[in-house]
């Protein structure tokens, strides 16, 4: 398929539209009866209300009876104040509670007069929804005078939040009354933690279940992947929730049976929040983004307020569709909703923008955000390194640790990924060891992969190897495929061999790696291993991933195939592209054959290059883009090195800016420099062919080295390294390392004189 624009002016429609839809609520900290669906604790005495009496009427506690006063420090307000008003206290407490302030709420509780066990509760509660504080809750809990059911199914969901289980079941089993709300704890309590054979014999023997009993079960079945037996308790359940009903519609899209969910969600009585988006993140993650922005905005159209949740899955939609123009949409839609200054919701923006190629809209909304949390920075930290801005990735780390943000697992995914495109290998290596030395964290597969890629770019072949070899755990598919990457642009078909052997016995359908092993044999003219290559694929049935590439124009995303011969324009892109072709030429440029994996003559070689994907989409961006206006263009597959050289030319000829995203990076051209200097193709290294393995590790080192010492100066000896780089490249001549060094020193000593 060439062009979706019939697809794709389904969501195509303008979100300015439902903007007067959503209207601006005052979010304020409002009372609330608290009611808490679990319960746990250690008393077994009989309580003092049945389980039909109204907590309404609760049982007054004197002021002398009352637990051992903590320190709170220095608070006029609440330590020097007596609390006499039960019911205004009791509010108090709970807005407290529910704001996430326990602290003050203790400070409350302990300065009231008169404490009823609906106070107790309350604070219970509170202690409930923090994480490590169940001997806390327990010695409340032992302290409360007469505690009623909801005493006791609160410290109950206080073991299941501490993940206590075997404490939890002693505890119900031990109970002296129960009511429903005691069972359903216990269900869904065994059910979040996989637990789904206890879950069941504790339902099996329910006294009553009600719609929270059997919503509980499906639930859990979803949860641990059991779809059988969450539909086989969907159909048997007398009275399905709206709980029920998004359960089943989450496990549907889950395994991919999309009409299942939908045929659902038209047949749901009715619907809540929770089961909008829970249709809009399946059709995300089931590649149908276009149906989930559809359905986002007929349920803004009938009056449902979207959540961070909601915003952050109709964003993500447009992020795979590489939709910049209706992400903008959205933004004005958020802007005008009462969540326009949400962590969750700013980060989703914020994301979008860096995978939609706009990094600089990105960067200001980053510095505009009033509140950001360790997801906030990451992003932002992953989005320079997507675009391959090194410098400010690891500046930004710099800062997240300055200002009290602690890094975690993510963060040095990111980081690692900053070092590795551009190049940065003794800062990544050096990295990758503080993890566990200076932070605690231990690396994990997606940590490695970055380690691997990095030696393996740089040509360090045998470190990448050396350092699988000592992984902590068996090595997975994707750090095999990585290797074999890197031993495509090095030419090392002995390691490439290993590579994709390892790769294809872990996992035998992946087509990339014999892609791969194929491209490499291609690049040295082996076309009998070739042919090989393709019939072994052919008798495994593996299929190989078909390369696209896209562009927006006008809310309408145009995609090419290479070699495409359907889209309505070609006849003008093909135009377009022989005339760039001469003009390329006219100013050096070289068509790299090695690219054309085909047994042909080099004019049809040529021909194959000239009608790749990515070179369509930027023809047709050129057309019909006005000037001015950067031409993003977005590909399945990694972008190939002709492709990459053409463009820098063609940025340069047409005077453009032209960005490039592929699976692992964005490319931005500008004036005939891309942003990644060559090193994701080591170009480099081809131009300096005197130098040997040893000293261009040196090189290397050298590079890191200047990066390190002079992060914060305007001089960047590595684009010093690539403009020297080109020069070699467009004079066809070589350079000892010796002769480059002295280049490199000149350079430096010019900037420092216009610096001085």
């Amino acid at each position: 398929m060439s062009l979706r624009a019939s697809t794709t002016n389904r969501y195509a429609f303008s979100f300015l539209t439902l903007i007067s839809r959503i209207k601006n609520q005052k979010s304020s900290l409002s009372t609330f009866t608290f009611q808490i669906p679990y319960a746990n604790q250690d008393r077994f005495t009989e309580p003092t209300t049945s389980p039909s009496q109204s907590p309404e009427k609760p049982h007054l506690v004197p002021a002398d009876n009352m637990i051992t006063k903590p320190s709170f420090g220095n608070s006029r307000l609440f330590d020097q104040r007596p609390f006499s008003d039960i019911v205004l206290s009791n509010k108090m407490i709970t807005q407290y509670i529910r704001a996430g302030d326990l602290n003050v709420a203790l400070r409350v509780f302990q300065n009231m007069t008169v404490k009823t066990t609906v106070t107790w509760n309350s604070i219970l509660a509170g202690y409930t929804k923090k994480p490590g504080k169940l001997k806390e809750a327990r010695h409340l809990f032992d302290q409360i005078p007469q505690p009623d059911t909801v005493s006791f199914n609160t410290m109950l969901a206080c073991y299941f939040h501490n993940s206590d289980i075997k404490t939890a079941r002693i505890f119900f089993d031990r109970m002296p009354v129960k009511d429903s709300a005691s069972w359903n704890t216990m269900i869904s309590g065994l059910s979040h933690v996989g637990k789904m054979a206890e879950a069941r014999e504790i339902f099996s023997i329910m006294p009553e279940k009600n719609s929270v009993s059997w919503s509980a079960m499906v639930s859990g079945y979803i949860e641990a992947g059991d779809l059988d037996s969450a539909v086989d308790l969907f159909q048997r359940a007398p009275v399905k929730s709206v709980v029920a009903w998004t359960a089943m519609i989450t496990g549907f899209m889950r395994f991919g049976k999309i009409a299942m969910a939908e045929n659902l969600f038209k047949e749901m009585p009715m619907r809540n929040l929770v089961t909008w988006n829970s249709m809009i993140s399946g059709y995300v993650e089931n590649c149908q983004a276009e149906d989930g922005l559809n359905l986002f905005r007929t349920m803004v159209e009938d009056g449902v307020k979207p959540n961070p949740s909601s915003f952050s899955s109709v964003l993500l939609g447009c992020s795979n569709l590489s939709a910049l123009a209706l992400g903008k949409q959205v933004h004005q839609l958020i802007c005008k909703s009462p969540l326009h200054l949400d962590t969750t919701v700013g980060t989703s923006l914020l994301s979008m923008y860096c995978k939609c190629g706009d990094l600089e809209d990105a960067r200001k909304l980053f510095f505009e955000m009033p509140k950001k949390d360790e997801v906030t920075w990451n992003a932002m930290i992953s989005g320079y390194a997507q675009h391959g801005s090194g410098e400010e990735a690891i500046c930004l780390f710099d800062e997240m640790r300055d200002k009290g943000t602690k890094p975690n697992w993510i963060t040095f995914v990111a980081v690692l990924s900053a070092c590795n495109h551009a190049g940065l290998v003794d800062l990544g290596v050096q990295y990758f060891d503080s993890m566990a030395r200076d932070y605690g964290l231990e690396a994990k597969p997606d940590h490695y992969t970055c380690m691997v890629d990095l030696l393996g770019r740089a040509g360090l072949l045998v470190e990448a190897v050396d350092l699988i070899n000592k992984m902590p755990f068996k090595p997975h598919s994707a750090i095999f495929g990585t290797l074999l990457g890197a031993c495509r642009i090095h030419k090392n078909l002995e390691l490439a061999e290993f590579a994709a052997k390892n790769l294809l016995n872990l996992d035998p359908t992946s087509s990339a790696g014999y892609v791969q092993l194929a491209n490499i044999y291609a690049a040295m003219n082996r076309w009998d291993h070739v042919a090989r290559v393709r019939q072994s694929m052919k008798n495994k049935k593996v299929v190989k991933t078909p390369g696209y590439s896209w562009i927006e124009v006008k809310s309408v995303v145009h995609e090419f195939r290479s070699g495409d011969r359907v889209h309505p324009d070609l006849a003008s892109i093909h135009e377009k592209l022989n005339a760039l072709e001469k003009k390329m030429k006219l100013a050096g440029y070289v068509p790299d054959l090695e690219f054309a994996l085909h047994d042909v003559g080099e004019e049809q070689k040529e021909q194959i290059l000239l009608r790749h994907s990515e070179k369509l989409a930027i023809a047709l961006g050129l057309i019909n883009l006005p000037i001015g206006t950067p031409i993003r263009v977005f590909k399945n597959l990694r972008v190939c090195g002709d492709c990459h050289r053409a463009t820098k030319y063609i940025s340069a000829i047409e005077g453009r800016e032209i960005i490039v995203r592929d699976t692992t990076r964005f490319h931005h051209f500008r004036n005939g420099i891309c942003s990644c200097g060559d090193y994701c193709f080591c170009l480099l290294r081809r131009q300096i062919n005197d130098i040997r393995s040893e000293d261009y590790a040196l090189w290397l080192h050298s590079a890191n080295s200047a990066f390190a010492h002079r992060r914060h100066e305007s001089w960047d000896k590595k684009s010093s390294m690539f403009r020297i780089g080109d020069r070699l490249e467009e004079d066809n001549q070589e350079m000892t390392l010796e002769e480059y060094q002295k280049v490199l020193g000149r350079e430096e000593e010019g900037f420092a004189s216009t610096k001085g």
